[in-house]
């Protein structure tokens, strides 16, 4: 698998017409660009995190010490997985198709996929291809890790009602509110997960680990203004995915059934090779198509769902090669 494979800005700098993320392209959300603005980027944030960590229990109705506050998802995927391999772990098991960091701690950590693993991690929609997964129950004594990055952005009848109080949730809500610039996340430990072993994970993680704008996002994430922007762009991007569906399909690309997000992935009738060229030649007009082949799935692109003018722009830019 290909290490450090990411869509988004590159070498050539920002993509117009950037289909590379999975981004809310309704966004940026209004409330939380008010928020970061107002951030006080003057003075370092509360170390602890006290008065974000309560707004998150919260808003999620959870005790505040299963709340832990971290850099990114990927950052605290990295640090779960440290933390599973300090505390014996040997094994990981990992998705079918999945993002990579999850493999890469792995690796740094010496961990083995194997199934099962004392690590067990789960992305709900899937990523890339945005379906419903198996959901096993989690072995005992292990750690199993929920990844609701698109949850949020579930279009196709919302997600499953989940008990997941006996998991790991890891929350990215800059996906959601189109702000993946600003860097902040936050795991929900499961209820199980005792308070040294929450100190471990918290001291495994530098000082201010999330600076004032992530405060700021965050903050912003939980305020009934941004949960209201967010419910009122599912509609808009419904639409486009319907609209940008179709344009595929007059392009002749193979769509994976099952999608449930804002992002589907699809097999483009070309051989590697002139795949690769092509996505070259589209990346040099301004748009970016997610290469799979790092999923495990070579041949394939995935696409955000992004406005009608990019998609004009994606059907132009293939038509003229």
């Amino acid at each position: 698998m290909a290490e450090g494979m990411h869509g988004g800005t590159d070498a050539l700098g920002v993509p117009a017409h950037d289909f590379s993320t999975n981004r809310n392209a309704c966004g940026p959300c209004p409330v939380a660009m008010e928020a970061l603005q107002a951030a006080h980027a003057a003075q370092y944030p509360d170390p602890r995190y006290t008065s974000l960590r309560a707004r998150l229990a919260a808003f999620h109705a959870v005790a505040v010490r299963r709340i832990l506050i971290g850099g990114s998802s990927s950052e605290l995927i990295h640090r779960l997985t440290q933390h599973a391999a300090r505390s014996g772990a040997q094994a990981v098991a990992l998705p079918r198709h999945h993002y990579g960091d999850y493999a890469q701690a792995a690796r740094v950590w010496g961990l083995q996929p194997s199934a099962p693993g004392e690590l067990h991690w789960l992305c709900e929609p899937s990523s890339p291809l945005g379906q419903l997964e198996a959901f096993p129950a989690p072995a005992a004594g292990g750690w199993q890790v929920l990844d609701c990055a698109y949850r949020p952005l579930w279009l196709e009848g919302g997600p499953p009602q989940r008990n997941l109080d006996h998991v790991w949730q890891l929350w990215t809500p800059n996906k959601a509110l189109g702000m993946t610039g600003v860097r902040a996340a936050y795991a929900i430990a499961p209820l199980h997960a005792t308070d040294d072993e929450l100190d471990t994970l918290r001291e495994l993680a530098p000082s201010w680990v999330v600076g004032a704008h992530g405060v700021a996002l965050l903050e912003a994430w939980t305020s009934d203004a941004a949960q209201q922007w967010l419910a009122h762009s599912l509609p808009t991007l419904r639409d486009w995915k319907r609209r940008q569906l179709a344009l595929c399909e007059r392009l002749g690309w193979q769509i994976i059934p099952g999608h449930q997000a804002n992002y589907f992935v699809a097999r483009l009738p070309l051989t590697e090779e002139c795949m690769q060229q092509r996505l070259a030649s589209l990346r040099a007009q301004g748009t970016k198509l997610r290469d799979c082949a790092s999923f495990g799935l070579p041949g394939h692109v995935r696409l955000g769902v992004l406005p009608p003018a990019s998609q004009a722009a994606l059907e132009q830019a293939w038509g003229s090669p």
